[in-house]
């Protein structure tokens, strides 16, 4: 049984020429683990040149694996990022294109689906965001054999909530007691849990190859604890090892939070090699928008977004360039690479990679010959987001060209990003040609949704249920 780990992280370094060449066609499958970090910004590990937070694990699943320079989230908020990341589609034509609980269709296919269609196990555990149990859009209803973890994003605020989703069913945590979205004492950290179900599930033996989605909510804020209480809301049992730091006690939390998820990931890689199936796993690591200043907490105090300006709810570099690392020890060689790519590729990679059939109307394009050095590798003519908070903004990048409309009726700014990675300086007026290209494609970029309609108001709010 093969193997694979993937990991997220950009570099602005030279491309690794030579790759090792890979084929599975006469070989069971790899594995694959791909975990995602939520609000995890470009800068916030060493690997991607972060000097205060220790990220020992990632840092050296990047030096065995093969680091992106320029890959995109799908969006630049949690569930329309997610929703691009399942289902193969950009902000234009995904389902989901704004934090709020609409669900995924019976029509709307997943990698969790493609990965059962080809007889993968399929598992996740963590953060879905994409609907409810009782919804079409259920993580077992969407093609998870088994889930464990927290439906909605913001329940998922809470790192000690009283109850969790096993499958459909709540499983209830009475240690912890909650009101108004946070406990005041906290008992048990859901990411522990997330842990161990991950290492409880690689401790079975897998008699076919298995995709694991581990989807964990670090280091994402909780944002009801930080209106209600003391303003904290980097929920975390303790801030080791920055105890001693000068820091602001927030800002020690925040560190110790993604510190939390590297030494997890390192527990992950460690069980892979006991079991010995390191070298048949895949795994990928990557963050699902840029870094927040939410919870008390401020991206700038560690330069999280790394070179580029913005963060969380821009669509400037900051909020949408993300880490992104992938590994198949013997397989992938180790390098760096300044091929483009964002979350909606990954449904055609992976499809091609275990020789599964994918959809036609899909938006992105296999990067496997990149990976694995392999056949020419096809590039987008151009990629596209759009964001729905306060009414709508775009964006699009074509070639080293970035083009951002902020508000509906606003002009497209123009940025160069071979020579203003800060996006400081609009030179939308000296290209009027690269603008009207843009405004091209623009046109043809999304399809109308009844739900995600381009306004200069914000989209009507779904009314939520009360979690209990």
């Amino acid at each position: 049984m093969k193997t694979i780990i993937i990991i997220a992280t950009f570099f602005s370094l030279p491309y690794l020429d030579k790759l090792a060449s890979i084929t599975f066609a006469d070989e069971v499958p790899p594995n694959i683990i791909f975990i995602l970090a939520d609000d995890l910004g470009y800068g916030d590990t060493g690997i991607y040149g972060q000097k205060r937070i220790k990220t020992p694990n990632i840092d050296q699943l990047g030096k065995e694996g093969m680091k992106f320079l320029q890959a995109y989230a799908g969006c630049t908020v949690c569930a329309p990022s997610r929703c691009c990341l399942m289902t193969g589609k950009h902000t234009g034509h995904a389902r989901i294109r704004g934090n709020d609980r609409y669900p995924l269709q019976k029509e709307d296919l997943t990698l969790a689906q493609m990965f059962k269609q080809k007889g993968y196990d399929t598992k996740l555990i963590g953060k879905w965001g994409l609907g409810e149990p009782d919804s079409s859009g259920a993580p077992t209803k969407k093609g998870f054999d088994s889930f464990f973890g927290y439906t909605d994003q913001t329940h998922a605020h809470n790192y000690y909530p009283n109850f969790l989703w096993k499958n459909d069913s709540k499983f209830l945590i009475p240690e912890n007691v909650v009101q108004n979205g946070f406990a005041e004492n906290g008992v048990i950290y859901s990411p522990d849990l997330f842990l161990k179900e991950a290492i409880d599930y690689l401790d079975h033996e897998h008699p076919k190859p298995f995709f694991l989605y581990f989807a964990s909510t670090l280091p994402h804020a909780n944002n009801e604890r930080t209106r209600a209480k003391d303003h904290n809301g980097m929920e975390i049992p303790d801030n080791a090892p920055y105890n001693n730091e000068s820091w602001p006690t927030i800002q020690k939390n925040h560190a110790a939070m993604i510190t939390r998820l590297d030494r997890d990931i390192g527990k992950i890689i460690s069980k892979l090699k006991e079991k010995g199936i390191l070298n048949k796993t895949m795994i990928v690591f990557s963050s699902d928008n840029g870094p927040h200043s939410e919870g008390g907490a401020n991206a700038a105090f560690f330069h999280s977004s790394g070179p580029f300006r913005g963060f969380k709810r821009s669509m400037t570099e900051g909020g949408i360039h993300v880490p992104l690392i992938i590994s198949l020890p013997g397989k992938i060689q180790p390098g760096v690479t300044n091929q483009v790519v964002a979350f909606w590729d990954f449904f055609p990679t992976f499809a091609e990679l275990i020789h599964q059939k994918a959809p036609e109307n899909l938006d992105g394009i296999s990067f496997l010959p990149t990976l694995f050095g392999t056949g020419k590798q096809e590039n987008h003519p151009y990629l596209y987001w759009e964001f729905h908070e306060g009414g709508s903004k775009q964006a699009i990048r074509m070639d080293n060209w970035k083009g951002i409309r902020n508000s509906l009726n606003s002009p497209l700014e123009l940025y160069d990003l071979a020579k203003d990675i800060h996006e400081d300086n609009n030179i939308a007026k000296n290209h009027p040609e690269i603008i009207e290209k843009m405004e091209q494609y623009l046109k043809t970029a999304r399809s109308e949704s009844p739900i995600w309609k381009l306004t200069s108001s914000p989209p009507p709010k779904k009314k939520k249920k009360q979690m209990k």
